[in-house]
């Protein structure tokens, strides 16, 4: 006598069930990473344009920064924020790099950071 075996078995069934749970399992871990990188979003383009705000003075100011590093607070809109701006020479003596960090006014977390080099001179272009 021959038995015909229809639908699944239990094994089956619980494998399946499994991979379904792990994908809806990794699905949630990668909304909650977006969820958390679209939180974070406001604060460091505020960040961004408060550093591209220092370097677009110290541009517009066309002035030979000294070397160093320098504190300043930089808010930005709600946000409090502080720069630290860095002024390092560069191999050619025309030339100083000027780095700027941003960070929130609570911690140390660096947010945004934009650099650029000034120019010792009348021909200032960059």
């Amino acid at each position: 006598m021959k038995m015909s075996s229809r639908g699944f078995t239990l094994i089956e069934v619980l494998v399946a069930l499994f991979i379904t749970g792990l994908a809806l399992a990794a699905g949630m871990r990668a909304l909650g990473v977006v969820t958390r990188a679209s939180e974070d979003l406001a604060p460091r383009l505020a960040a961004q344009w408060s550093a591209d705000n220092a370097l677009a003075e110290l541009r517009l100011r066309r002035l030979w920064p000294d070397l160093g590093e320098y504190r300043f607070a930089c808010p930005q809109g709600p946000y409090a924020l502080r720069c630290v701006e860095r002024v390092a020479d560069t191999p050619n003596p025309v030339f100083r790099r000027v780095e700027v960090s941003v960070m929130g006014e609570a911690d140390d977390q660096v947010l945004a950071t934009a650099v650029t080099l000034v120019v010792n001179g009348p021909a200032y272009v960059l």
